[in-house]
């Protein structure tokens, strides 16, 4: 039995990847805050939503993916009723192993994941961490749990605040990216939905083009770089406005802000 406590956007992705995988809905518990919200996840999915203290005391893996200023509160709440060996994987950003074994139970196996919104169309990058009681067989699970939405990569957890930044995040900057190219594409007089369009396979096909093909980014970037050609003056454009410094810089707040969020 699989508990997911606090089943929003991510938990509830997630509670649709298990049952895409084969999990059945009678295998599968949800906590919610608000009783509208959690009829409307009994009505399409049929899982059981139960209490926090309920999920705590009867399934065999907790997921924890309430928000982080969130989880001192469910811990507080469900401490009492978490027995030792049970497996807790918790999804919140910035929470740490040691913050959630200190507690629960001192022997309770947990495990860090960081997944992001592609978990929706089953490929997404999960990045998981043990923590100090949590072992191969409890990695290997929470790996289980993961593989069928995505891609999983067991990550030091002293790396888990970067990966958030990284891959957590990363889905919203290319989204970002690609509502600035369409709005260059309207400007250069193509109507939204056709620039979206080429947009939108494009980067599809550079990112299975980098996937598959083993190359390095500046190997694949360099193929379309003729010399005195049209991707040059981009790329020059680009280097001139600093946007490759501002990637980095954007992607270090997010780690910065992701450790506010956790100490606070």
């Amino acid at each position: 039995m699989i508990a997911i406590l606090g089943t929003g956007k991510m938990g509830e992705a997630l509670l649709s990847g298990l049952l895409r995988a084969g999990f059945k809905p009678g295998d599968v518990m949800a906590t919610v805050r608000r009783p509208e919200r959690a009829q409307a996840l009994k009505e399409t999915y049929g899982v059981q939503i139960v209490s926090n203290t309920e999920a705590a005391k009867n399934a065999d893996t907790l997921i924890l993916a309430v928000k982080p200023q969130d989880m001192a509160a469910l811990l507080a709440e469900i401490g009492p009723f978490v027995p030792a060996g049970r497996l807790v994987i918790s999804s919140a950003a910035g929470i740490t192993t040691s913050f959630v074994e200190q507690r629960l139970d001192a022997d309770v196996p947990v495990v860090r994941v960081m997944s992001n919104t592609p978990i929706k169309f089953d490929e997404a990058m999960s990045v998981i961490s043990a923590g100090a009681h949590a072992g191969e067989e409890h990695l290997k699970l929470t790996e289980a749990l993961l593989k069928p939405v995505g891609k999983v990569l067991r990550i030091p957890e002293s790396q888990q605040d970067a990966a958030t930044a990284l891959s957590g995040s990363g889905p919203a900057y290319f989204f970002y990216l690609v509502e600035a190219m369409v709005d260059a594409g309207i400007l250069l007089g193509m109507p939204r939905a056709a620039a979206l369009d080429m947009v939108t396979q494009s980067i599809v096909g550079a990112a299975i083009m980098l996937r598959d093909s083993g190359e390095h980014p500046v190997i694949l970037r360099e193929a379309v770089t003729s010399p005195g050609g049209t991707t040059i003056a981009a790329i020059a454009e680009l280097e001139r406005h600093s946007v490759r410094a501002a990637f980095l810089a954007a992607i270090e707040a997010a780690r910065d802000r992701g450790r506010e969020l956790a100490g606070g």
